[in-house]
């Protein structure tokens, strides 16, 4: 695992490749919301938002996504494609801009609708 400024780049539990595929364990950890994502190519998608309670992990199934995050006046860029997988903790503001369609997994460790009706998403 590698860690970064304000992303932590992961990887999948483990991989396992023959001869009919592969098969990636993203995670055994339970989440709280888990959401498949299909964007297309020049769709941009968050609006720099944070979330107060919840880390998201982003697992790139394919094509590419352009991330920016910032915290504090401090903003950092990254490319994203397939295979990729990494991790936005609670109070990072971030906006996804699709390079090309994409389809991707988000998982959050807890759910963005919250008990008292409100949801844990917080824009700039």
């Amino acid at each position: 695992m590698i860690v970064l400024n304000l992303i932590e780049i992961l990887k999948p539990d483990f991989v396992f490749e023959d001869e009919r595929g592969i098969l990636s364990q993203i995670t055994h950890s339970p989440f709280a919301q888990t959401n498949a994502v299909f964007s297309k190519k020049g769709a941009i998608r968050g609006g720099f938002h944070y979330h107060n309670f919840s880390k998201e992990i982003f697992f790139v199934i394919s094509g590419s996504v352009k991330t920016t995050v910032h915290l504090n006046g401090q903003t950092e860029e990254y490319i994203f494609n397939s295979g990729d997988m990494f991790m936005i903790p609670e109070k990072v503001s971030h906006n996804m801009e699709y390079l090309e369609d994409t389809y991707l997994v988000a998982f959050y460790t807890n759910c963005v609708e919250l008990d008292d009706g409100t949801k844990d998403i917080i824009s700039e």
